[in-house]
């Protein structure tokens, strides 16, 4: 039987299980994919909008060679905290089933092996990012293989004439970077601006390439549907045609609420936030406690590594001083 079964091994499960170890417990990390999998996922010249301090878990400096970390940085940190903390995560490891049972919970799980593997714990901590969910496009023609929810880099698409549907960082970012590389980019934005989450280092700099022309931008422009040559877009009452090679749809993400849902978590409709105490993160179901990205709701930015970071010490806390 396990003191604590933590599901997601990203910046905020890591730190839950720290928090954990800290406080006595033995907790265990289940991850479907690598460590910190989500940030292995991002863009791979990324550089976060955040200092390093800001990312630091467990108390262990984040030293970088620059004022705002790099996606390999923060792989390499992730790694040295998650050995120096001598964490158990088992990797490549998907859930299949959680279940309620009078002594805790019932977890089963599908190694990369396809072996099946059962655990009991008497704690269950679901922390879940979101990365692995994005939101759909909902239109004819998303299902193409040259339609991508995941940008990793430019190189690729050198000489490609490319749609990015987006209009905050990921979109913006990843533009710049397919212009760079020689493709012909097409930027198609549902709002009749940028979002005011773009940062400021990069809004003039994609504005200029704009200006130039060296990047189409389409505002209150929707996709109609992707055909295997072409692209149709809606701007109000006009449909144009454009050809292309490859589309990006980087329109956000959402938290995966399966396991929540099965094993009887309320969530609020309008908000879509798990019932959750604020400072233990204990759930209406004893024992089952949330951290990270999935106790925000429909509102997926509202919690990030920052925040989410200090959801463990409340819940260590509270399974402690039982």
């Amino acid at each position: 039987m396990e003191d604590v079964l933590i599901v997601g091994g990203g910046p905020c499960g890591l730190a839950a299980a720290i928090a954990c170890k800290r406080a006595g417990l033995d907790p265990i990390i289940i991850e479907k994919g690598s460590l910190v999998h989500s940030i292995y996922r991002y863009p791979t010249y990324m550089i976060f909008h955040s200092t390093p301090d800001l990312l630091e878990i467990g108390g262990v400096p984040f030293a970088t060679a620059n004022d705002k970390p790099t996606r390999q940085e923060a792989l390499n940190y992730y790694r040295l905290v998650a050995a120096r903390e001598k964490l158990r995560v088992n990797v490549y490891e998907t859930v299949t089933e959680a279940k309620k049972t009078p002594e805790g919970f019932q977890i089963t799980t599908t190694d990369r092996f396809t072996k099946t593997h059962t655990y009991e714990a008497k704690n269950l901590v679901i922390a879940t990012g979101y990365f692995d969910n994005p939101n759909r496009l909902q239109v004819p023609g998303e299902e193409l293989p040259k339609v991508s929810s995941f940008y990793k880099e430019a190189h690729p698409y050198t000489g490609m004439k490319v749609a990015v549907v987006g209009g905050n960082n990921s979109a913006v970012d990843a533009a710049m970077e397919l212009e760079r590389a020689g493709a012909e980019v097409t930027v198609i934005c549902r709002r009749t601006e940028l979002s005011d989450k773009v940062k400021a280092w990069t809004r003039p700099v994609f504005e200029s390439l704009i200006k130039k022309g060296r990047i189409h931008m389409l505002f209150g422009a929707t996709v109609e549907s992707i055909e295997e040559r072409s692209i149709r877009v809606r701007m109000g009452d006009e449909v144009i045609t454009l050809a292309n090679d490859h589309v990006f749809s980087l329109i956000g993400y959402r938290p995966d609420r399966t396991f929540l849902h099965s094993l009887g978590v309320m969530i609020d409709e309008e908000t879509g936030i798990p019932a959750h105490h604020p400072e233990t993160m204990e759930t209406n179901i004893p024992g089952l406690y949330i951290a990270g990205v999935i106790a925000a709701g429909r509102h997926a930015n509202a919690i990030f590594i920052e925040n989410g970071r200090f959801h463990g010490e409340g819940i260590a806390r509270h399974i402690a001083s039982h």
